[in-house]
C-alpha cells in the first residue's frame, strides 16, 4: 500500500468511527421535553468540552491566529443563522423549523470542524508512518463523542438512530479529503492548522450560547443545565487530555 493510500485510508476510518456516536439511541429511548433538555445540556457540555481543548491545542500553536479563527468561527454561526433566519430553513429528513435548523448548524460546524482534524492527520503522516497512525487513532476515539453531540441534537427530535450516525459520518468527510493533501503539502497547511482550530472552537461554542443554551433553559431547570453541561464539559476536556497524551 502507498503512503498516499494509507494516509487516505486512515483518515477515513477516523470518518467512520464518527458514526459510533450515534450507537447509544440504538438501545436507549429519549422522550419527552425533559430528556430533549438533557440531551441538550449533555450535547453543550460536550461541544464547550471540545471547544476548550481546541482553544488550548491551537494556542499552543499560535494565539494569534487560533485567536483569529475563533473569531472566524462566531463570525460564522452568526451569519449562518441569519441567513437561515431570513431565508428559511430547509426541511432536514423529519425536522422542521427549529428544530431543522439547529441541525442543520451543528452539522455545517462538525463539517467545519472535521477539516482542521483531516489536515491533523495528514501532517502527522509527514512526521512518520507510526506517528500518522497513532494520531488517526487517537482522532478516530475523538471523533466518537463528537457523533454523540451530534447524535444528540438530531434523535431526540425525531431522526432515525441510522441517519443521525449518517449524518455524523458524512460531517467527518473533509478528514479523507484534506489529509492526503495535507500530507503532501505539510508545510503549509501545518500553518493553517492553528485558524482551523480555533475556527472550529468559536464555532461550536458560540452555537452552544446561541442555539442550545437558550431552549434548555425551557426545558429544565437551569441547575440541571449546568450540572449536566458541566460534567459532560470536564469529561469531555480530560477525555481528549488522555488520547492526546
Amino acid at each position: 500500500m502507498s503512503e498516499v493510500t494509507l494516509v487516505f485510508v486512515a483518515a477515513l476510518a477516523t470518518a467512520l468511527a464518527t458514526g459510533l456516536g450515534a450507537l447509544p439511541f440504538a438501545f436507549f429511548t429519549f422522550e419527552g421535553a425533559r430528556w430533549l433538555g438533557r440531551a441538550n445540556a449533555l450535547a453543550s457540555g460536550v461541544m464547550v468540552g471540545a471547544g476548550v481543548s481546541l482553544l488550548i491545542e491551537g494556542g499552543g500553536r499560535s494565539i494569534g491566529r487560533t485567536l483569529l479563527g475563533a473569531a472566524l468561527g462566531i463570525a460564522f454561526v452568526h451569519l449562518a443563522q441569519k441567513l437561515l433566519e431570513h431565508v428559511g430553513t430547509p426541511d432536514l429528513g423529519q425536522l422542521r423549523g427549529a428544530d431543522a435548523r439547529k441541525a442543520l448548524l451543528i452539522v455545517s460546524v462538525m463539517t467545519v470542524h472535521s477539516a482542521s482534524e483531516g489536515i491533523g492527520v495528514g501532517a502527522s503522516f509527514g512526521g512518520g508512518e507510526k506517528l500518522g497512525l497513532v494520531i488517526a487513532v487517537a482522532i478516530a476515539v475523538h471523533n466518537i463523542p463528537e457523533g454523540l453531540a451530534i447524535s444528540l441534537v438530531l434523535v431526540p427530535r425525531g431522526t432515525r438512530v441510522s441517519t443521525a450516525a449518517g449524518w455524523s459520518i458524512f460531517s467527518s468527510l473533509p478528514q479523507p479529503l484534506l489529509a492526503v493533501p495535507a500530507f503532501l503539502f505539510v508545510e503549509q497547511f501545518g500553518a493553517l492548522l492553528p485558524v482551523g482550530l480555533g475556527f472550529a472552537a468559536g464555532a461550536m461554542i458560540w452555537m452552544v450560547a446561541r442555539e442550545l443554551v437558550p431552549e434548555t433553559v425551557t426545558q429544565i431547570p437551569k441547575t440541571e443545565l449546568v450540572g449536566v453541561g458541566a460534567v459532560a464539559c470536564v469529561a469531555m476536556i480530560v477525555f481528549q487530555s488522555l488520547i492526546t497524551a
